[in-house]
């Protein structure tokens, strides 16, 4: 699997729903488009709420793994 090159991490580890969302939500904002954010969480809901996010928002999903437990997923900003 080629490693994707993120501009932002944002590590969520620990934090429950919704704080991961909120806290891509806010991050992304501050980027510029086609950039790319690497957001690390632990909280199982996020494997369906960065899908639903990136959608919602004209944002695209560049790929997601799951490693033990980790979800890690990279979200490149739409215009």
């Amino acid at each position: 699997m080629t490693q994707l090159a993120a501009d932002v991490t944002l590590d969520c580890t620990g934090q429950a729903c919704p704080l991961p969302i909120l806290k891509l939500s806010k991050a992304i904002a501050g980027m510029q488009p086609g950039q790319i954010i690497e957001l690390i969480a632990t909280d199982s809901g996020s494997k369906d709420d960065v899908p639903a996010f990136c959608q919602r928002t004209n944002n695209t999903l560049l790929a997601s793994r799951d490693e033990g437990g980790r979800f890690i997923f990279y979200v490149k900003k739409g215009p």
